[in-house]
């Protein structure tokens, strides 16, 4: 369903440049939930940008079933991290589901039809009215994720959805998305910095390196479909499997693609993406 090939990307400012992804190959399965988890500023977001077609790569390719990604494509929906700036504040809940659909031209029955389902099954049937800034930052998420559901995508993007929320949000929201996942059988890549989370959703957990980042292991979570916050998480192969992610990104730290080249600042990648934007 999707594949990322040899991605590299390089931020090229006035004075030097800065290699954020180099090389960078995986595949995820039609249906798949897959993790992205990595130390923070190894160019997560970049690479999910690249993937969504939000952002062009210096080299390499991405292909959505089979087809070159060069733009947003139609099958795709991506859910961000900050939901406040996603979402419209002078629009109320059910018009900032129905937004992206305009785009499809489905007739107001079936758009009507599309947004009530996917507020329903996140939640929130009765918040139809209601304005993102009358919602918990929670609900504003699952605004969020309901819009993307709305979209019916083949592939949901998901970019570190709930670092702004508390833990109790949190463990709500990724039972949700596991949810979810089980029903609408869609493509799910999750880009996460919580190495907890990273382990408790998905099938399968990629652990990148330090910028300019490569993919150091696909990592098979081998824990029973069936999970829940309390079980699973005081489950030992939990625990193992914990383990073994958080090694492995701390030895992510002092791996950046090669032994000769310098793993880039962080600042100076931000930097560089505003002077490139």
């Amino acid at each position: 369903m999707l594949d990322v090939r040899n991605l590299q990307k390089i931020y090229a400012g006035r004075n030097r440049s800065v290699e954020a992804l180099r090389n960078l190959s995986f595949h995820i399965g039609a249906g798949e939930l897959v993790c992205l988890v990595g130390p923070s500023g190894c160019g997560k977001t970049t690479l999910l940008k690249c993937m969504a077609g939000l952002l062009t790569p210096t080299s390499g390719e991405v292909r959505l079933d089979g087809r070159p990604v060069d733009g947003p494509p139609p099958g795709m929906a991506v859910v961000f991290q900050e939901y406040g700036r996603s979402l419209f504040a002078w629009m109320n809940v059910r018009d900032n589901v129905a937004l992206p659909l305009r785009r499809k031209k489905l007739g107001k029955a079936r758009t009507r039809e599309l947004v009530e389902h996917a507020l329903e099954v996140v939640g929130l049937g009765d918040a139809h009215q209601a304005y993102p800034w009358q919602l918990s930052g929670g609900m504003q998420q699952r605004v969020a994720i309901a819009r993307a559901v709305a979209f019916e995508p083949k592939v949901l993007l998901m970019d570190e959805p709930f670092a702004a929320v508390d833990a109790q949000t949190r463990a709500e929201l990724e039972d949700l998305i596991r949810r979810l996942w089980h029903e609408l059988g869609v493509t799910v890549l999750f880009v996460t910095h919580d190495i907890d989370e990273a382990v408790y959703l998905g099938q399968r957990t990629l652990i990148l390196s330090t910028s300019p980042t490569v993919v150091l292991e696909d990592l098979t979570i081998d824990l029973p479909d069936g999970r829940d916050q309390l079980h699973t998480r005081s489950s030992t192969r939990f625990a193992e499997l914990r383990a073994h992610v958080y090694e492995q990104i701390q030895r992510a730290k002092h791996h950046n693609g090669d032994t000769d080249t310098p793993a880039a600042d962080r600042g100076d990648e931000l930097a560089l993406q505003k002077s490139e934007s």
